[in-house]
């Protein structure tokens, strides 16, 4: 598994219930411009549009040698691809109030395939970020002590 892009900020922000891997339509000069590693899940999010899942938000610009360079369609929507128990059981997730689909990475399989690993979870509110802070830093020092003592 070759990591292209990742969305560190997802997993201080939401509190991911769970992951699934799911695949992505894309175009030729797309995939060439992933394998250049060139792309953002900065703000982006997965939402569903009648029985589909879509991408929307994420930055993958054109090939730099491509044939024709529409710059346009760098942020384009994109159709996610998974079994449709899968997709069901997300569609269940997101009726329900607060729950969210976060794309968290972008990446090659070991068949050289574009996948996305999508995480379903809620927003994480400001208390529990400074919770999550206090236990890292807590977490650290321990760790330093442990090695100190070594």
């Amino acid at each position: 598994m070759k990591i292209i892009v990742q969305n560190k900020k997802a997993l201080f922000d939401y509190d991911i219930a769970y992951r699934v891997e799911a695949g992505v339509v894309l175009t030729g000069n797309e995939v060439k411009s992933l394998r250049a590693k060139r792309g953002s899940l900065n703000g982006s999010f997965a939402t569903v549009k009648g029985d589909e899942l879509f991408l929307l938000n994420c930055n993958i610009p054109a090939y730099s040698h491509a044939y024709s360079k529409d710059e346009d369609t760098a942020s384009r929507s994109r159709k996610l691809l998974l079994h449709r128990k899968e997709l069901n059981k997300l569609i269940g997730e997101v009726s329900q109030k607060g729950t969210t689909i976060i794309p968290l990475k972008v990446y090659f399989n070991d068949k050289g395939r574009v996948k996305i690993e999508l995480g379903v979870g809620k927003h994480r509110k400001a208390e529990g970020k400074k919770q999550l802070l206090k236990e890292r830093d807590i977490n650290r020092e321990t760790q330093r002590e442990l090695k100190n003592l070594r």
